[in-house]
């Protein structure tokens, strides 16, 4: 189509080309290619679960890894809003309903991390004074009080630190990159200006904290029914978030010899971090492992073009807990257009059989050890290894007008469909996300 001088103004203020947003506004119209779905990842077919012995192999590789100094990164995705946290308690605001939900809540709010700030309050004014006053329906989940301590409380930005110091810190130090939204940056920088000094005291490392934001450049169209682009009442273009896709970006920015990617809410407090902290070293134990195989497989000069070129790619260990009803997405096996099979994270809106859904054994708890460099020590580009063709569009509205909206492909689905990929089972200790108020009184947050 022809883009009028005004919507050129408004798609380069964003950094986005012409053809990329041609691009969008076709996928509107053709869709996307169903995925050549072998079956689900199983500990039979395409994951990992290693022995006692063999763990203990992997945590050694891993160790040993560290004393060489490497540099190490903690990657932790944290701009989403905690409103979703709340929509139970936004609606008892509205319409004065306690369901079943609300009562538990107004029960045991002074189990809460939080539930202090609520001594003396009852019903709606507590409810209030949370969303309100104190900001909770408005603020990130990674600056919300999550756990109890006897020396206080701590958010889940808090908790990554801690994580950090005890499985990957190197040389001392601790580097950790928050994704974070425009509009909460200065909150985080101030969160963890307060606490640095007290985490590295009671730690024995120094920290290196930096944040990033989601670029403009990754925004896309929104449509209309009929694939023409969707405008506001004065005429505009109307541009979307990406979704967490649009952070392979994000991460193709940064640094580091090995990277560890976990989302914001899943933390536990210290009395069950023995779990995670122990898988977290068998994930990159493996990783370096194979890194290590593959880059001696690229000296041998008998290696093919063919093989070194699905060598020649960004490494990635995943684990993956078994199924236990949580909705969403896990590992699969997909036959590509050259008949090779590939493993890959699949969301369950890129799985039209219902019937694969139901056969699989294990779930994706977004738990990833990455290696984004070559042989020689120089960073991959990521966004090579994107597979454009795995976004999804989803049905929104805007101002009472129904709109398409396209979704990226995800990070750790689409975005790193072209990486070497290896399963490996962890337990379903190590996946204690929050989704909703109430889960923060589940035993694994209390």
């Amino acid at each position: 189509m022809n883009f009028s001088s005004s919507d050129l103004m408004q798609l380069e203020a964003r950094g986005i080309t012409i053809e990329q947003a041609q691009q969008q506004l076709d996928s509107f119209r053709t869709g996307f290619p169903p995925l050549d779905i072998v079956a689900p990842a199983s500990v039979k077919d395409g994951i990992l679960a290693p022995k006692k012995e063999e763990q203990e192999m992997y945590i050694r590789a891993w160790q040993d890894y560290l004393a060489e100094g490497h540099k190490i990164l903690k990657f932790v995705p944290a701009s989403g809003a905690a409103s979703r946290m709340f929509k139970k308690l936004f609606e008892y605001l509205d319409n004065g309903e306690e369901t079943e939900a609300v009562k538990i809540f107004l029960a045991h709010k002074s189990e809460f991390a939080f539930g202090p700030q609520l001594e003396g309050k009852e019903g709606q004014e507590a409810v209030r004074y949370l969303l309100e006053d104190m900001h909770y329906g408005r603020l990130p989940k990674g600056l919300l009080l999550f756990h109890k301590y006897r020396d206080g409380a701590r958010t889940p930005a808090l908790e990554h630190m801690v994580e950090g110091a005890q499985y990957a810190a190197s040389e001392g130090k601790v580097h950790l990159h928050f994704t974070v939204s425009h509009e909460h940056l200065p909150l985080f920088r101030q969160h963890i200006a307060e606490h640095l000094t007290e985490y590295e005291n009671r730690y024995g490392v120094k920290y290196d904290v930096s944040f990033s934001e989601q670029l403009p450049s990754t925004d896309t169209l929104a449509g209309n029914p009929d694939g023409t682009p969707f405008r506001t009442a004065d005429g505009k273009l109307l541009f979307r978030p990406g979704g967490h896709g649009a952070l392979i970006q994000n991460l193709n920015q940064q640094d580091a010899d090995v990277i560890f990617i976990k989302n914001i809410d899943n933390v536990v407090p210290d009395r069950l971090k023995k779990d995670t902290i122990r898988y977290k070293q068998i994930l990159a134990g493996v990783l370096v492992t194979e890194q290590r195989r593959v880059f001696e497989r690229l000296q041998d000069p008998s290696i093919d073009d063919k093989e070194r070129a699905m060598l020649m790619r960004p490494i990635r260990v995943c684990g993956v807990v078994k199924n236990t009803g949580e909705p969403g997405g896990g590992p699969f096996l997909v036959r590509e257009a050259d008949g090779t099979i590939s493993r890959q994270i699949l969301e369950s809106s890129q799985i039209s059989d219902p019937r694969l859904m139901a056969e699989a054994t294990h779930f994706n708890p977004v738990d990833l050890v990455c290696a984004t460099k070559d042989p020689e020590g120089h960073p991959y580009n990521l966004p090579d290894f994107v597979d454009p063709a795995t976004g999804f569009i989803s049905h929104k509205s805007k101002d009472g007008k129904d709109l398409l909206a396209l979704e990226l492909p995800g990070l750790w689905n689409g975005a790193m469909a072209k990486w070497n990929t290896i399963f490996v089972e962890v337990p379903v200790s190590t996946f204690n996300p929050v989704k909703e108020v109430n889960d923060l009184l589940r035993d694994q947050h209390c």
